[in-house]
């Protein structure tokens, strides 16, 4: 399956559109290092993907089985080395509603095979051209 998104800088520091076929969301840098803080960073996007793949395959799975879970909150935090050649990602997860520890346990596992943490701790390959 290929996933297709395009993103736009014009001069403004650092605002960029990121599209797909029908959905626009904003990046940028915090007014900090220099941007406007009108939109997620780069670190802050790859975080939101981590955290949203890992909740829609938790309410997939749990939905299928049937179990009472009510919600699922994920936070990710990513740190870095000094040349951000080690990353290193904290995910915590969170469960509302009644399960027991077994259908937790599962859950947690589960987690592990979302598609954006798979590709993450992979073999990822970035093939780069000018066009």
């Amino acid at each position: 399956m290929n996933h297709s998104t395009h993103t736009h800088i014009g001069r403004d520091h650092y605002r960029m559109e990121v599209r797909n076929a029908t959905l626009t969301v904003i990046a940028d840098e915090p007014a900090d290092n220099g941007g406007t803080g009108q939109g997620f960073n780069a670190h802050e996007l790859l975080g939101a993907s981590l955290g949203a793949c890992t909740n829609a395959t938790l309410r997939m799975y749990a939905d299928r089985k049937g179990w009472p879970l009510e919600a699922i909150d994920t936070e990710v935090m990513i740190s870095h080395g000094e040349t951000f050649d080690i990353t290193n990602i904290q995910r915590h997860i969170r469960f509302t509603g009644a399960l027991d520890e077994t259908q937790r346990a599962r859950l947690l596992q589960i987690a592990d095979r979302c598609p954006i943490h798979r590709a993450l701790s992979g073999t990822v390959t970035i093939n780069t051209k000018l066009v």
